[in-house]
């Protein structure tokens, strides 16, 4: 998000662990009873198509609901919750938040279209089809990404914690704590449920990491470097954040904050 702190040290901390499954080379640890290091598996993108984006969008959520596009936007005085044309990107309806409030991470569960803020505190809920406001929640802490499993709400805070709360009074249910090898893995940001995983955008990375619900163990990493050349960045920010899942079509969508294009892509694992 827009000026916060980037906790290096815990970013260098994980670069001979769980970063370390980012890199073909380096093995993560600890080594399994046969003593071969353990590797979390690798993934890499195959473009399928890109699509126009918004570069005036701080994208923070990113939702594919009733076969349309749903974004959220950050920073104080432009936050917003949009309706989006994906090829062309064309913002077919929007409703902006008001400051003080920086938006975060959106989901759709039920009828309802759920906000979260950075640190201001408040969970916004509104009717999918109409963007009208219905209520609002208070809750703790900062918020970041925001996903469903069907069931639960599933919000991260930038930390390594991931907390499950009730979508009827925004309540923690569960929390979990999102580890690789042992190792805690931080700066957790936009979150999807893709086929019964938590995805997460890593925050000023390219990478997204695969998660268990039930444990936190992280079961992959998507190495996404490159997808965006270097040309068509801006250097504000402009990182990856924002994943969509398909699920009737089975089809993966990611962008950045700012990004001119949003991708359709499909994995395969690193050799």
């Amino acid at each position: 998000m827009s000026l916060r702190p980037i906790a290096l040290s815990a970013l260098l901390s994980l670069s001979g662990s769980a970063f370390s499954a980012c890199t073909e080379d380096a093995p993560a640890k600890p080594a399994n009873s046969n003593g071969v290091p353990n590797r979390t598996p690798t993934y890499v993108a195959d473009q399928v198509k890109s699509y126009n984006h918004d570069t005036g969008a701080f994208t923070q959520g990113l939702v594919w609901h009733d076969n349309k596009l749903f974004e959220g936007t950050g920073e104080i005085g432009h936050s917003s919750i949009r309706e989006v044309e994906l090829v062309t990107g064309r913002v077919v309806r929007k409703r902006d938040l008001p400051s003080p409030h920086f938006g975060e991470g959106i989901v759709i569960l039920g009828e309802n279209l759920y906000q979260i803020t950075w640190t201001t505190h408040k969970a916004f809920v509104y009717d999918w089809r109409t963007f009208n406001p219905k209520k609002e929640f208070r809750y703790d802490g900062e918020g970041w990404g925001l996903t469903t499993d069907g069931k639960s709400l599933i919000m991260s805070d930038g930390s390594s914690a991931i907390f499950f709360r009730d979508p009827n009074t925004f309540e923690v249910t569960r929390t979990i704590s999102v580890l690789d090898n042992d190792v805690p893995v931080t700066q957790l940001n936009e979150l999807e449920w893709v086929k019964g995983e938590i995805w997460a955008n890593v925050w000023m990375s390219d990478q997204i990491v695969r998660i268990d619900p039930a444990d936190g163990k992280v079961t992959g990493w998507i190495d996404l470097a490159g997808i965006l050349p270097p040309m068509d960045r801006t250097g504000s920010e402009d990182v990856l954040n924002g994943i969509a899942y398909d699920a009737e079509n089975d089809r993966i969508f990611v962008t950045g904050k700012r990004w001119p294009k949003l991708f359709e892509i499909t994995l395969k694992q690193r050799s």
